[in-house]
């Protein structure tokens, strides 16, 4: 049975080069995904969203493996962000953000097979928020988006080139249309300025 590495596949989504803002149709995909409020950097929930995400995906991966259904590489971490006031979510105080954390499942992976992973990992690890992860259909559609290569606290130029992009194409943001991003690097065994991150707003 081939590994099938769906980055590749889905490579004008999860890829790009860097800088160049582009046009995407992005198709409707499954996800784990967890909904949470406040700073990345300081919320408990956030951090515990991450350690629930991860062994659940890795479960599901494992499960489709055994049962001879697909063989495939757990994609990266992704993050829809957005405030009830969007004018809050352009000041560099993050405490009223809306977050939610997130990974693409698959099409081969289907509500039994998570109920089936949710089951392993509540008996082995129980991480905190396990009670809290949904499986659940995302469609964004029409989107611009960048392979930004830096800093988290350096993105603000790149979006801001993304959304006169969008209004170049004659679109406009929305508040019930997310700020999206993937995370490619692990920022945990990787230097600030080598992080990669795709930004991607719909519109």
């Amino acid at each position: 049975m081939n590994k099938i590495d769906y980055k590749k596949e889905l490579r004008a989504l999860y890829g790009g080069r860097v800088d160049e803002v582009v046009a995407v149709q992005v198709p409707a995909m499954n996800f784990l995904m967890i909904d949470g409020q406040g700073d990345p950097n300081t919320s408990a929930d956030y951090a515990h969203a991450i350690q629930t995400l991860y062994p659940l995906a890795y479960a599901i991966k494992f499960l489709c493996k055994q049962g001879q259904i697909e063989d495939f590489g757990v994609m990266p971490l992704e993050g829809l962000w957005w405030a009830e006031d969007m004018r809050e979510f352009a000041t560099a105080d993050k405490r009223n953000w809306l977050w939610t954390a997130m990974i693409m499942q698959p099409p081969v992976v289907t509500t039994e097979l998570f109920e089936r992973a949710v089951e392993q990992v509540a008996a082995k690890q129980r991480p905190r928020l396990l009670n809290r992860v949904r499986f659940e259909r995302y469609d964004e559609g029409r989107a611009a988006q960048v392979l930004y290569v830096g800093p988290f606290s350096g993105e603000g130029p790149t979006i801001e080139r993304l959304h006169a992009f969008i209004a170049e194409q004659g679109g406009r943001l929305e508040t019930a249309k997310h700020h999206h991003e993937i995370y490619l690097s692990d920022p945990r065994r990787t230097e600030p300025s080598k992080l990669k991150t795709i930004i991607r707003q719909p519109y």
